[in-house]
């Protein structure tokens, strides 16, 4: 997707760069690929997704593929959403004000421009903690992916 940016002439002119973002999954994705709602989720309820989501730092991301379901292998892509995106209201106003993590939901898809294959994974015993804390909040109830 490029953005158009109106100069003094009648011409437009392309910009070819924006903002990319990460994404966290198992998911194998090649770059082309469209990442849309409609499908099960890789985390929670694994229900079919009324959002997709990104973010603008790559330890959100890391914690993304580490959470999501599944054996297959964890991966980060870069995405560029094509259309509009907002604030992650489940991490959002929440422990901290604002949104720290930079994490932003959408229901329109994102394309993937790229993968990052290097990366360092947090502690397996945090990575533990993660899980049995998500686990508690499931039995509590709390598991929402935004509906």
């Amino acid at each position: 997707m490029t953005k158009s940016v109106n100069s003094n002439s009648s011409a437009t002119i392309q910009s070819p760069f924006q903002q990319t973002y990460f994404h966290g999954t198992k998911a194998d994705l090649k770059v082309g690929d469209l990442i849309e709602v409609g499908f099960n989720s890789n985390y929670g309820q694994k229900k079919n997704v009324k959002y997709i989501f990104l973010t603008a730092t790559l330890d959100a991301a890391i914690w993304g593929a580490e959470l999501a379901f599944g054996e297959g292998q964890e991966r980060i892509y870069l995405v560029e959403p094509t259309g509009a995106i907002e604030d992650d209201p489940d991490l959002t106003d929440k422990k901290f004000p604002g949104n720290p993590t930079k994490s932003y939901r959408s229901t329109h898809p994102f394309k993937v421009v790229g993968e990052v294959t290097i990366w360092q994974r947090h502690p397996a015993e945090q990575v533990k903690t993660m899980k049995e804390h998500l686990e508690r909040l499931k039995e509590q109830g709390i598991n929402s992916l935004n509906d």
